[in-house]
C-alpha cells in the first residue's frame, strides 16, 4: 500500500531503527530506501529532519533507556509483587522517573 502525503513520523523512526539494528549508516539515502521498500513515498523534509536529529543521539543509549525495556521486564499476568509482600515504593518511583526521562529524550527528537 502506497500512502502519499500521509506519512507519519513513525515510518521514518522504524527505518532508522532497522538501519541501526543492521549496523548500517543512518543517511538520507538509506532511510529513503527503507521507507520506499515498505511501500511509502518518502517525504524529503521528514527524512532530513530525522537524520539531522539522530546525528546527535546515541541510539544504543536511547534504546536502553526506553520505557519498552522496563515494560518487557515485568512478569506476565500482572504479578509484580515478590512472595512475602509488596514491591518497594522506591523502586516504582525509580522506574517511573526512568520512563519519564526516556520519553523526554525521545520527544526532543521530534520537537
Amino acid at each position: 500500500m502506497v500512502r502519499d502525503g500521509t506519512n507519519s513520523t513513525m515510518e521514518y523512526v522504524y527505518a532508522a531503527l532497522l538501519l541501526h539494528k543492521l549496523k548500517q549508516n543512518i543517511t538520507e539515502d538509506n532511510v529513503k530506501s527503507v521507507v520506499k521498500a515498505a511501500g511509502v513515498t518518502p517525504d524529503d523534509v521528514r527524512v532530513k529532519a530525522l537524520v539531522a536529529a539522530l546525528s546527535e543521539v546515541n541510539i544504543e543509549e536511547a534504546l536502553k533507556a526506553a520505557p519498552v525495556a522496563v515494560a518487557a521486564a515485568a512478569p506476565a499476568g500482572g504479578a509484580s509483587a515478590p512472595a512475602g509482600g509488596a514491591a518497594p515504593a522506591k523502586e516504582e518511583k525509580k522506574d517511573e522517573k526512568k520512563e519519564e526521562e526516556a520519553l523526554e529524550g525521545l520527544s526532543s527528537l521530534f520537537g
